[in-house]
């Protein structure tokens, strides 16, 4: 599945004065794989996403959460993203 623009991810906290720091969340069937690939999100600088940004993204097949890093966002409209690769925040599994 590729990145919906009509499904973008959704600013969940603010940074201060509009300063990078912002954090995002998104939710989609796309694995961390896909994520990871450079220009996934097609306008993240409409969004208003900038480098240092936090994006974290849920596959909703599986329920893995991973968080990436705003690395560059370009400066092109709409503003293609950049994301660092994902690092597991969450497994959705609980083996207590």
């Amino acid at each position: 599945m590729a990145y919906s623009t009509s499904q973008p991810p959704v600013l969940t906290t603010e940074a201060p004065l509009g300063a990078a720091g912002q954090v995002w969340y998104h939710s989609s069937a796309d694995a961390t794989a896909a994520v990871d690939t450079s220009g996934f999100i097609t306008n993240g600088g409409d969004l208003g996403m900038k480098a240092g940004d936090l994006v974290n993204h849920q596959d909703s097949g599986t329920g893995v959460v991973t968080s990436h890093r705003v690395v560059s966002v370009s400066a092109t409209a709409p503003g293609a993203v950049n994301l660092s690769d994902g690092v597991v925040i969450g497994s959705g599994t609980n083996t207590d």
